[in-house]
């Protein structure tokens, strides 16, 4: 009975861990649209780009959207297929500028 319990619940839990793997781009480097592509793509949709990076295997845009607010966005780095779009907190930004204009003195 407690074999087929812990059956059951890895069999519960598998699929969880499969969608949370879904986040991740595994494509190779050289199927890659280059950074370029995605600047293009940010300035397509009226995004300022503050930065562009490499997080889990995708693309990642930090900036800001045509109304001024800021996103961070996902993309596919081979098909430039938008994965996930987040509103930032407005709060995070502040204390980063904060945080920025204390560097500065």
């Amino acid at each position: 009975m407690k074999k087929t319990l812990t059956i059951i619940g890895f069999l519960a839990v598998f699929p969880v861990g499969a969608a949370l793997a879904d986040d991740d781009c595994f494509v190779p480097m050289a199927d890659w649209q280059p950074r370029d592509a995605v600047a293009m793509l940010a300035e397509e949709n009226g995004w300022t780009v503050r930065r562009i990076k490499i997080d889990d295997g995708c693309y990642e845009i930090d900036g800001r959207d045509a109304e001024g607010r800021a996103i961070e966005v996902t993309v596919h780095p081979a098909t430039l297929e938008i994965i996930e779009f987040e509103y930032e907190d407005d709060e995070d930004d502040r204390r980063e500028r904060n945080h920025e204009r204390r560097d500065d003195d």
